[in-house]
C-alpha cells in the first residue's frame, strides 16, 4: 500500500535539553502521525533525548562534523543531499544556527519541495560573520519560523525579508500541569525545609541567562527573609561546566550558599515550578522562553526581566512581573514583593496561566506548524504545475 503521508526530515544540532530541543520535541511528539512521515537528524548524537528517539523509533540520522571548515563538512552535507533525494523527503526544517547552515544548502541543492529554516533567539552568541552566513542561507529557505514577534523584528532590521517570516508561538502542554504537585517529597529530595518559600529559576546554565544576577538578587531578598531558599534548576554545556563552579563560589561569597540549591537537571520541572513561591527569569537576551510559559502554566507568580518576546507573554502587574536586565536590586524588589503579598502572587499566578490557556497551548502550535507545512507543501505543488500559490511564505 503506497504511503501517502508526507516526509518531514527536522535537523537539529544536538539533542541536548535546552528550550529549542524541547520544542523539537514536543512537536515531534505531536504531529499527526497519519500525515507526516517524520524523521529526525542531528549533528551529533548526543543529549537526553536521543533515548526517547530510539524508544519511539523515529529514524535519526547522525552526520558528525566538528567545523563547518572541513572537507569532513562538505561530504556530510553530501551525504544528506543523496538522502534527501533517495528518500523522498517533502519537507526539511531546520533548527538554530547550525541546523541551518548544515542543512538548508543540501536540502535546496536535492530540490526538497520545501525548506524551512527556524530562528529561535535574537542571535547574542553569533558573531557578526556567523549572522552574516546565516542571512544568507536563509536567503535559500522558503520561509523562516520564529516563535515571538521580537525574534522577527530583529531579523526584518538584519534585512531579512519580513514576507518569509511566520510567527508561530512556543506551546506548552497543560496536561503536564494538571496534578497538584507532591510538594512535601520535592522538599525531601531537595533537602529544602518544609513550609520554606522556594524561589526558583530554571534554565540552561550560560552568563546569558543571568543566573549571578539571580544570586545576588537572593542575597538581597535573604536579608530581609532568611526563611526563603532558592533553587537553580538545570546544568551547563558539557563544554561550560566551570560556569556552574563559578556560581557556586559566588553563592558562598554571598553568603547564601547554604540556602541556594543547585538541582542540576531534572525532569519533573512543572512540579517544581508548581511548588515555588516565585518563579524567576533573569536573563539578559531571549526570545520566548518555554520556562517562562511553563511557569505561567504552573500558575506561578514570575518575575522576569524585560527582554526579547518576554513581554508578549508577561503583561506587568497582571500576568507577572518586569524588571530591567542586568539590575539584580529591582528583581530583588519584585522578588520580595510577592513573597510579602501572597494576594498578589495568587493574582498574577492564575492571570499567567489563563493567558497561556488562551494563546500558548501545545495544540494551538502543533495545530499552526501543521498548517504551514501543508500550506508552503501546497503552493510549491501549484508552482510546479502552474497554477497560482495560495497561502504561505513567499
Amino acid at each position: 500500500m503506497t504511503d501517502v503521508r508526507v516526509r518531514l526530515l527536522k535537523v537539529v544540532p544536538t539533542l541536548m535539553c535546552g528550550g529549542t530541543e524541547h520544542q523539537f520535541m514536543a512537536l515531534g511528539r505531536s504531529l499527526d502521525p497519519a500525515r507526516f512521515a517524520l524523521e529526525f537528524a542531528c549533528l551529533r548524537r548526543v543529549g537526553g533525548f536521543v533515548t526517547e528517539i530510539d524508544q519511539r523509533r523515529i529514524p535519526l540520522r547522525e552526520y558528525g562534523i566538528s567545523t563547518f571548515l572541513s572537507v569532513n563538512a562538505i561530504a556530510q552535507q553530501a551525504r544528506l543531499a543523496r538522502d534527501i533525494r533517495r528518500s523522498g523527503t517533502e519537507i526539511v526544517h531546520a533548527y538554530s544556527f547550525y541546523g541551518n547552515v548544515f542543512a538548508i544548502p543540501p536540502a535546496r541543492f536535492a530540490a526538497a519541495p520545501v525548506v524551512i529554516a527556524s530562528i529561535r533567539d535574537r542571535g547574542a552568541y553569533l558573531t557578526p560573520g556567523q549572522q552574516a552566513v546565516q542571512r544568507q542561507v536563509c536567503r535559500l529557505a522558503d520561509c523562516v519560523l520564529v516563535n515571538a514577534d521580537a525574534v522577527k523584528d530583529w531579523l526584518v532590521a538584519q534585512g531579512y525579508n519580513p514576507e518569509k517570516i511566520v510567527v508561530i508561538r512556543n506551546g506548552v502542554d497543560l496536561r503536564r500541569f494538571d496534578d497538584p504537585p507532591d510538594t512535601e517529597r520535592i522538599r525531601r529530595e531537595l533537602g529544602v525545609p518544609s513550609g520554606a518559600p522556594l524561589v526558583a529559576v530554571a534554565s540552561r546554565l550560560n552568563r546569558l541567562k543571568g543566573i549571578d544576577h539571580f544570586l545576588e538578587a537572593a542575597a538581597i531578598v535573604g536579608q530581609r527573609r532568611p526563611d526563603v531558599r532558592f533553587l537553580v534548576i538545570g546544568e551547563p554545556n558539557p563544554s561550560d561546566r566551570a560556569y556552574l563552579d563559578a556560581l557556586t563560589r559566588l553563592a558562598e561569597r554571598l553568603g547564601i550558599r547554604d540556602r541556594v540549591v543547585f538541582t542540576g537537571l531534572r525532569t519533573d520541572v512543572p512540579v517544581i515550578l508548581a511548588c515555588a513561591a516565585v518563579s524567576v527569569m533573569p536573563s539578559l537576551n531571549e526570545a520566548l522562553p518555554n520556562v517562562l510559559l511553563e511557569s505561567m502554566a504552573a500558575a506561578a507568580p514570575v518575575v522576569a526581566t524585560r527582554v526579547g518576546g518576554t513581554p508578549e507573554a508577561i503583561q506587568d502587574g497582571v500576568t507577572g512581573m518586569l524588571v530591567p536586565p542586568g539590575d539584580p536590586p529591582a528583581l530583588a524588589r519584585a522578588i520580595h514583593q510577592l513573597l510579602a503579598d501572597p494576594e498578589l502572587a495568587a493574582r498574577l499566578g492564575q492571570g499567567g496561566r489563563h493567558l497561556v490557556c488562551r494563546r500558548f497551548s501545545m495544540d494551538a502550535m502543533v495545530q499552526a506548524t501543521e498548517r504551514l507545512y501543508h500550506s508552503l507543501l501546497e503552493n510549491r505543488r501549484r508552482v510546479s504545475v502552474g497554477t497560482p500559490a495560495g497561502l504561505g511564505c513567499k
